[in-house]
């Protein structure tokens, strides 16, 4: 034999093996009057009973509510089944808990931050009252004395060593500017 027919003869014994095992293991059909396949025994399918579907009873489905309540067990939890406790009365109507809303904020809005930084103090020995230098960040440089007013828009009210306290000129927005060193 030549290497051809032999791997052809041995794809036909597989072929033939296949097919005889799907025919074993599928249902015994008789072909009937009609050319239509049908089971050989009605009600069996080769050596296994077939049961007849059953109807449905809805209404056995309904929950009934006789007697029965809330399920005691909670499935998504490992722990023992707790005892059911005794049914109360009928539970008063509970009030759903009232949402409160943020307070609006009345009046006009803060004034916005004074942009100045605290950068140093001059102080003399003396009577000579400290003296604030204040920068606004675009290289202009302020001094002044506690009451004096910067930029005609703050006045210095304190001068301390670490910190210098400004307000707006009228009275609105007070700040503490920490000693920046820059």
């Amino acid at each position: 034999m030549t290497p051809p027919s032999r791997q052809l003869l041995l794809l036909l014994a597989l072929v033939l093996i296949v097919v005889a095992l799907v025919v074993w293991r599928s249902p015994s059909v008789t072909v009937g009057g009609g050319g239509a396949a049908t089971p050989a025994a009605a009600g069996t399918q080769g050596s296994r009973q077939v049961d007849p579907v059953a109807d449905v009873k809805l209404e056995s489905l309904e929950h009934r509510g006789e007697g029965e309540g809330t399920p005691s067990r909670d499935l998504f939890r490992f722990e023992s089944k707790r005892a059911a406790s005794a049914p109360t009365g009928p539970r008063p109507p509970v009030d759903p808990v009232p949402v409160i809303a943020p307070p609006v904020p009345t009046g006009p809005p803060p004034p916005p931050p004074i942009p100045l930084r605290y950068i140093g103090y001059l102080d003399q020995p003396g009577e000579v009252p400290r003296v604030a230098v204040l920068s606004d960040g675009r290289g202009n440089v302020f001094n002044g004395k506690e009451g004096d007013i910067i930029e005609g828009r703050y006045r210095v009210l304190r001068i301390g060593t670490d910190s210098a306290d400004l307000i707006y000129v009228d009275g609105r927005g007070r700040q503490t500017i920490r000693l920046s060193g820059q």
